[in-house]
């Protein structure tokens, strides 16, 4: 079956970012695409419209920045501990997941979806670490999760 084209509303991970106009197969265009409102079927009528719609769409994506850059400098700098159970030599039984980091933070009053934490490595050390949580493409805090021994 034939690709289709749609417009993107809004940046789709590995796909495209609002306003591009690119090819997709049906089924993931019409089943999950267009019916959750991250893009609109491409006809001669809405590509004469793209331009419009990429103001509209670039409008859109520079007020999401505003707020999720405030949303940034609330999570930045935030240590969350966590207990979990070591060995001798600072080593844990297991790692700390990004559902327990989340939990944490909910804990906080900071309401992080769990897909926006990006560990590069599993937390497998007693200690301070660096974490990354990932609020958009361009926008990305840090935080700090102290692991210590459960007691």
């Amino acid at each position: 079956m034939r690709n289709v084209q749609v417009i993107l509303r809004e940046d789709v991970q590995s796909l495209g970012q609002a306003g591009e106009l690119v090819a997709v197969k049906p089924g993931f265009a019409f089943n999950y695409l267009i019916p959750q409102g991250k893009a609109i079927a491409a006809t001669e009528a809405s590509k004469r419209e793209l331009e419009h719609q990429r103001r509209v769409i670039t409008e859109k994506v520079r007020r999401e920045l505003e707020l999720l850059d405030g949303e940034r400098k609330k999570i930045d700098g935030v240590v969350v501990e966590i207990s979990a159970q070591a060995g001798d030599e600072g080593k844990l039984f297991g790692s700390v997941t990004v559902v327990q980091i989340a939990e944490k933070l909910a804990e906080q009053g900071l309401d992080v979806d769990r897909r926006r934490i990006d560990l590069a490595e599993p937390i497998k050390t007693l200690g301070e670490h660096s974490v990354i949580v990932k609020l958009h493409r361009q926008v990305t805090a840090t935080i700090k999760v102290k692991v210590v021994v459960a007691s």
